[in-house]
Formats: structure tokens, sequence, C-alpha cells
């Protein structure tokens, strides 16, 4: 029985990087003041047809969608924003305060085909500011972006930026942007040509070189821009100079998702091939209200968790770190003794590992050698005659026998 294509199990020998991943995020942003939400991974298909938008990718080919038992549609969550907002209106959370500094790290599902880095099954870390239009909080959603990416030693990447202005300022645009592109309608690739019928302003994503070499005479969405929209992108501009966080504008960069207005972002990172996007977000001003909620706007983003996985400079001491004693018991007695050495390791977070088997000391201490140990402590015959525990420091290559009463201030006292 094999793995459902498009999914993969985190094994034993990985979970650490997931884990120091989502440690180091809880810790950043909780001295921002953002809270963990989690929410279902199944929604009804309704919120992600009313919010993501009927023309995109995500809607017409990627959705797990199924009937339930109860003759409800239902889907697999294909991104986070929506079911946070989801979350946001039904369980009123506006009511005591608009504004809601949220994140949250969990499983996506799209059926696309997999490759390096992204799955069908692929998992995301979000961040998302509800309540303000102020620029100042985009400015803060690209910093803590860019911040979780410094903490985790990220190799080189881009951060590009991009306003793709109001509702209004967009319905201008497509006009003359279809205009131009008509002309050359049978040179588009296969995408494009269906783009341009549903979801034209979609073509400027477009990989495929003929069609972006089309677009380099293209109208500017910049252009098209009114002052309100413009006066925001200088301050966002403004402040991400101050911050010293490299940045370009890309006048093409438009997000894949029909709720975002204004500012829209990417971090990527050329390592990672055509999809090389590390993390996406922009602003929602519209999207709260169109899922049947107060008029409140929004901001966030998403990175791509297996993505920056693969990217992480990993420190080779830290991955090889000994941190961890292996006990080594002979006989019922010493078992037992154990038990109670256990419970002092809790008390103290020393890590440990214990294998209740018959294997010799010598075989159990290549076992710990192996598995990279820090120390054994040794409880055999011996060590239950006379209270004691030796303790064998495989890396200085010598060994000690302690009292047992003295063995865990021995061990702090050693490690400090």
């Amino acid at each position: 029985m094999q793995t459902i294509r498009g999914t993969r199990d985190i094994l034993p020998d990985e979970i650490s990087e997931w884990q120091n991943l989502y440690l180091e995020a809880l810790e950043l942003l909780t001295l921002h003041n953002y809270s963990e939400i989690r929410t279902p991974i199944i929604e009804q298909t309704e919120l992600f047809i009313k919010g993501v938008g009927n023309d995109t990718d995500i809607i017409n080919k990627e959705m797990y969608n199924f009937i339930d038992q109860g003759d409800r549609k239902i889907t697999l969550r294909p991104e986070g924003t929506a079911s946070i907002v989801r979350s946001f209106i039904s369980n009123k959370l506006y009511i005591n305060n608009t504004i809601q500094k949220l994140w949250y790290m969990g499983p996506m599902f799209r059926y696309e085909r997999p490759q390096n880095g992204r799955q069908r099954q692929f998992h995301q870390l979000g961040i998302e500011y509800i309540g303000s239009d102020n620029p100042l909080t985009d400015v803060e959603i690209i910093n803590l972006a860019h911040n979780i990416l410094q903490k985790l030693n990220c190799p080189t990447y881009t951060v590009e930026v991009n306003s793709i202005g109001t509702k209004e300022e967009r319905i201008e645009y497509k006009k003359a942007l279809v205009n131009y592109l008509q002309q050359f309608k049978t040179e588009l690739d296969l995408d494009s040509q269906k783009r341009l019928e549903t979801n034209p302003i979609r073509i400027l994503d477009s990989k495929n070189t003929r069609t972006q070499y089309i677009l380099e005479d293209a109208p500017c969405l910049s252009k098209h821009l009114g002052k309100a929209s413009l006066q925001d992108f200088e301050i966002v501009c403004e402040y991400l100079n101050m911050l010293k966080i490299p940045y370009i504008v890309n006048y093409k960069l438009v997000r894949g998702l029909d709720y975002y207005n204004g500012t829209a972002f990417e971090i990527i990172n050329n390592q990672l091939g055509a999809k090389n996007t590390i993390c996406g977000g922009g602003r929602y001003n519209n999207l709260i209200k169109q899922l049947g909620g107060p008029n409140i706007p929004g901001v966030g983003c998403a990175i791509g968790i297996e993505r920056l996985l693969m990217l992480i400079k990993h420190n080779k001491n830290d991955k090889n770190k000994k941190d961890r004693f292996h006990l080594l018991t002979q006989g019922s007695e010493a078992e037992k003794k154990a038990w109670h050495l256990i419970k002092w390791l809790e008390e103290e977070k020393i890590k440990f590992h214990i294998e209740f088997n018959q294997d010799s000391f010598q075989k159990k201490i290549k076992k710990a050698v192996k598995y990279k140990a820090l120390g054994c402590l040794i409880i055999g015959p011996e060590e239950i005659r006379n209270s004691t525990i030796t303790i064998k420091w495989l890396d200085k290559h010598y060994q000690k026998t302690i009292d047992y009463n003295n063995i865990i201030n021995y061990i702090k006292q050693e490690l400090n």
C-alpha cells in the first residue's frame, strides 16, 4: 500500500525541522501580538467559490470537492485566508475588537501536478492582520514574512511588490489590456487565450515565453491607479526602504486569487525553478463583506512550508547536536531504578532514550554512538549494590561513577 499521489509522509528524522519552524514562528509572532488560530481542513464549497473567485485556477481545476453523507457540498481547503475570514465572521471576533492579528500553520489541498516542493497536500504558514486599511499594516505583514525567513536562515530571495488597485481601477485597466491583447489572441498560450475571456489580468502572471514577450508593450496597471492607491503604494515602498528590506517593483505581479486589492507581494527564490514563490500575499479589503460579514479590511500572506524547508541552510552543528542521554539497564532491579531516574530527568527536562531489551551493554553503547547520543547513563548490578550510576561521556571518551542521588546535579553542572 502506497501513499496517494501528491501526498507524502513526514518522517521522524525530518519532523524536527517542522517543529523548529513552528517554534520560531510562534516566538516571533507572539512578540508581535499575533494569536494562533486553527480552523477545520474541510469547509463548505461555497466559501471558496465566493471568496477565491469563480474564474481562478483553484476553483476551476484544483479543488478537492465531495458530497458528504448529509448531501452537503464540502471542499478540502485549498488556501487559508477564506477559512480565517469565515471564522472571524461566524465567531463574531469583530464584536469586542475589530483588530485581529492571527496566524496559522496547517495543510492545504490542491489537485495539481505534483512537483518538487509542491504536493497536492501541502502546508502553509499564514499571517493575517484584520481591521485596518492603513498601508503600514501591509508593511508589517511583509516585514514579518521577511523576519521569519531571516530567522530560519533562508538563502537569498527577492521581495517583489506591486499595487493592483481597487476593483473599479482594475475594471478600467482590464478594458485596456483586453483591447491590446485581442490583436495577439492566436499567439497567446492556450491558458491565456481562455483567460482573455474570463480573467484577463491573470495573463500578466503567465510563464509562457511568447506571452511574456507580447506583454512587454501591454498597458501598465500602475497607469490606471487613482491617487489614493498610488499614495498607499508609495508609503509601502517608503517604509520598506526605511526597514532596509530589499525589494523590486514588479508591475506585472498579480495574485491568483480574486479577493486581492491594493498591495500585492511575492517572495521568490530562483532555486525553486518555474514555480519559485516562497511566500505570497496582499490586501483584501472587500473579502469579509463579500462573505457576509461587516465591511472590515484585511491584509495577509502565506509561506509555503515545503518550499521553505527545501531552501533552508541547516546549521550542521545544530543538526548534529548531541543533547540526549541513553539509559542502559541490566536486570529487573536496574529497570525499576530507571523509572525513578526517568522522573528526575523529566522534571529537569533532560532528554533521554531508553529501550527495555536484553542486549549487552556493549551492544547498547554501540547503538548510542550510532544515534549520536551525548552520553550513556548505566545502571547494572554493581550500580544497584552501591546505589550509584555510571555516566559514560561518548564525545569525551571517559566515564565516571556518581552517587545516584547526585546524578542530576552532576549532569546539570557538566552541561552548563
